[in-house]
Parts: structure tokens; C-alpha cells; sequence
């Protein structure tokens, strides 16, 4: 009699995988507004209304990378849950960024959903061919600029510019400061601790030569 050959769990698309396991499934909600006056209650009052028991949520703005909702939202997740949001911008502060946390997700098993950009749910099968063509946006944007700031470079180079960062004189504000400090004694430590700069540095700024502001 011929065995039926089973599929291994990992080589199934996404959304097969998650209908696997969704019986045990939890709706996971995340709301963010970015400034501490604004409201989250439409964002919440749709997430729970979609089957959201937990929501975790941010005041803060989606360039932070800092955002602990968002931190202890994703450390949360389990195979075959699915992260909800209100909108799209709610999760990534960028498409690049957005396409990272989706993927990533992915890669757990865990399912993604927007409720106000209809089709961005990886959970189908249909949803997870947006979310490939979001995907390959990303490395078209990531592509162009790239090429753009090689340009930019091989222009400045042809016009006799370098790149990089601007070398401070020794008329410039901190390189006085740094070099009136050890003048007066104070200790290298002392000094890059109160400007922020590393001992390296201090020592080329002591050196440039020229009258020292101590005399």
C-alpha cells in the first residue's frame, strides 16, 4: 500500500501553516498615537471589536525606537497568533521597518492584520501576496537609495568634494573649550566627560597648534 508523503509543517506557505494552529489562536492588538494629547479609544474600540482580548499600546512616535508597548507586544506572540492593527503606520516607522516586524512575525508563525488596508492580512493566502509585494517595494526602495548616494558621492568626487564629516578648526567653539580645559589642568577624563569626546580626540585638539587661548 502507498504511503501518502506528509508535508513538513515549515514548507507550508504562511497562511496554510497559521490555519493549522489558529484554533488556539489569540487576536493580539497594538494602538499607538504619537503624542501624550491624543486618543487611543477609536483604535482600541475597533481592535476589541475585532476579537482583541489584549492590546498593548504607545504614546510615543513611530521614529522612537525605543517604544515599550511595541517591545513587550512582539515578545508576547506565539505560533498562530495574529497581531492586529488599526492602520499600518500604527507598527513600522517605515516601509522598510514595517516589512522587518511582518516578516519577522512570519518567521514565528504569527499572523499580521490591518483592519483599515483591507488587504494586508497574512493569515490568507491573498494577504500574504500584498504583504510579498510590500516586501520587494522595500528592497526597490532600499536599491534607489543606495544608487543615489553613490551618485551624490562620484558628483561631489568629480567636483573635488570628500565626503564625510567637515574637520573642526581651531576657531571652533568646542576645540577652544577643550583646549582652554587643559590649559587650566583639568584631567582628560574630566574634559571628555563634559564634552563628550574621546581622549583621541581631545589630544588632536590640543595639538592643532596655534596660539593657546591660556596665554
Amino acid at each position: 500500500m502507498k504511503r501518502e508523503k506528509m508535508t513538513e509543517p515549515g514548507c507550508l506557505p504562511t497562511s496554510e501553516r497559521l490555519s493549522r494552529t489558529q484554533i488556539n489562536s489569540q487576536m493580539t492588538g497594538y494602538a499607538r498615537v504619537s503624542t501624550g494629547d491624543q486618543d487611543l479609544s477609536l483604535q482600541l474600540d475597533e481592535l476589541k471589536a475585532h476579537g482583541c482580548k489584549k492590546i498593548y499600546t504607545d504614546k510615543a512616535s513611530g521614529a522612537k525606537n525605543d517604544r515599550h508597548g511595541l517591545t513587550e507586544c512582539l515578545k508576547s506572540l506565539c505560533e498562530g497568533d495574529v497581531l492586529v492593527v488599526w492602520k499600518l503606520d500604527r507598527l513600522g516607522r517605515s516601509l522598510a521597518h514595517l516589512v522587518s516586524i511582518i516578516s519577522m512575525l512570519t518567521g514565528k508563525g504569527v499572523g499580521f492584520k490591518s483592519l483599515r488596508d483591507g488587504a494586508i492580512d497574512t493569515t490568507t493566502p491573498s494577504g500574504e501576496l500584498i504583504f510579498h509585494i510590500f516586501a520587494a517595494l522595500a528592497q526597490f526602495e532600499r536599491e534607489l537609495i543606495r544608487e543615489r548616494t553613490k551618485a551624490g558621492l562620484a558628483a561631489s568626487r568629480a567636483r573635488g568634494k570628500v565626503g564625510g564629516r567637515r574637520p573642526k578648526d581651531i576657531n571652533d567653539p568646542i576645540v577652544k573649550t577643550a583646549r582652554r580645559m587643559h590649559a587650566d589642568g583639568l584631567s582628560i577624563e574630566e574634559i571628555c566627560t563634559a564634552l563628550k569626546i574621546s581622549g583621541s580626540t581631545l589630544h588632536r585638539y590640543v595639538n592643532m597648534g596655534g596660539d593657546d587661548e591660556s596665554k
